[in-house]
């Protein structure tokens, strides 16, 4: 069909979300030679002359601040600019030379092309090949609901920075999994409440109602479209701030994260009784800071008809209890943009989701925070009480 020819299957990424899965690599090698990039960009036309005389005006002692301005300029003016903008960073021959590290901007925000279903088990590495009742069935279409709970602005005037960057994060990689992807914003305590257990017992939209839930359509959230119902697996991001056993309102409320998840309990009533329910929060869970410990004298070598009701439950924090969780400003979460990260590398190939968990906690482990008198490090921590393997699969589009 000519639509098909016109429209790009919304998997691929295109040049402006690779420029903001790479922002800080670009910002940091901007600073290196500044003046000589934005000339360029002006030679391109890529910014107009009275842009290029308000940042050339710069003092020394600010210039990473007036770089993400560049760079923000450049994302704002749309997808054939970044497209340009990066080719420029890639093969003007003065930039390779003097700045070669931006010379290697990748595409890391492509989605893979979905497997063939079958790849999980006939394709797939021994190793890798389960057996059906080994596995969660996923069968539904879509596969299931994906709720985002943001909460950016709080009441004592507090804003989280880069939320948004994890939110869209979220909601394309659950959507090119097959999830309908829901988001609700700035939710106080009690909406919070109401929220998760409108979920837990949904059996129609009309739990959610007068909640702002909206809905990604594979390029921005908008008002859903259709009757709300779950599927073979539920999936709950809540990001957030928070305190020992807790995520905040943001009426600076806590809520604890076990009532969120006995808010699922199996019954016979329940949509989700044997179905797998998933909880990846990101928010900090105390305000210590982890110290970063040197590794010494370490060695290493190479059915029942009925179910306990709180089975079929995973839930993953951004950090261990007590500490603190970095999110960066502008690009987001350790923990989101990992987990995001690693689904995208590591779904086609059939791994399941605790493994790929564990992937996560390695990434966001080896991260660092420079923070005097020491470097802070993170350590996400999940818990589950999955009965089998959970593996998510890309949807062809």
């Amino acid at each position: 069909m000519s639509t098909g020819q016109q429209r790009q299957p919304s998997r691929f990424r295109m040049s402006k979300d690779t420029l903001r899965s790479n922002k800080t690599d670009i910002v940091m090698g901007l600073c290196g030679d500044y003046r000589l990039v934005l000339n360029k960009v002006l030679e391109k036309k890529l910014i107009t002359q009275r842009e290029y005389n308000n940042l050339k005006s710069i003092p020394n002692e600010n210039i990473e601040g007036h770089v993400v301005e560049l760079v923000d300029k450049i994302m704002n003016k749309g997808e054939d600019t970044c497209k340009a903008f990066l080719d420029l960073l890639q093969t003007d021959d003065e930039i390779k030379t003097t700045l070669p590290e931006l010379a290697n901007i990748q595409d890391n925000c492509l989605l893979p092309t979905p497997a063939q279903e079958s790849s999980l088990y006939g394709d797939a590495p021994e190793a890798k090949r389960l057996k059906q009742e080994e596995l969660y069935e996923l069968r539904s279409q879509p596969v299931g609901l994906c709720m985002i709970i943001n909460n950016e602005k709080f009441s004592d005037g507090t804003s989280r920075g880069g939320t948004n960057t994890d939110a869209q994060s979220l909601a394309e990689v659950f959507h090119w999994l097959g999830f309908r992807v829901l988001m609700c914003k700035d939710q106080t305590r009690e909406q919070m409440s109401h929220t998760v257990a409108g979920l837990a017992s949904l059996s129609d939209g009309n739990q959610l109602q007068g909640l702002s839930v909206q809905e990604w359509n594979g390029s921005r959230f908008t008002a859903p479209q259709q009757a709300l119902q779950h599927g073979d697996a539920f999936f709950c991001c809540i990001l957030s701030h928070g305190e020992k056993g807790a995520v905040w309102g943001t009426d600076l409320n806590p809520l604890a994260i076990k009532e969120i998840t006995r808010s699922f309990k199996a019954t016979e009533q329940s949509a989700l009784t044997g179905k797998p329910k998933v909880f990846l929060i990101q928010a900090c869970q105390g305000r210590q800071k982890q110290r970063g410990v040197m590794l010494k004298d370490v060695e290493t070598d190479g059915g029942s008809p009925s179910i306990p009701e709180e089975a079929d439950v995973l839930v993953a924090v951004a950090t261990v209890e007590d500490h603190q969780a970095f999110r960066h400003p502008v690009n987001g979460s350790w923990f989101v943009q990992s987990v995001c990260q690693q689904l995208k590398e590591r779904c086609p190939s059939g791994e399941d989701f605790t493994s790929i968990l564990h992937y996560v906690n390695g990434d966001v482990g080896q991260k660092e925070a420079f923070s005097q008198p020491v470097t802070a490090k993170q350590m996400p921590e999940v818990r589950f009480t999955l009965t089998k393997r959970l593996v998510l699969s890309p949807q062809r589009m």
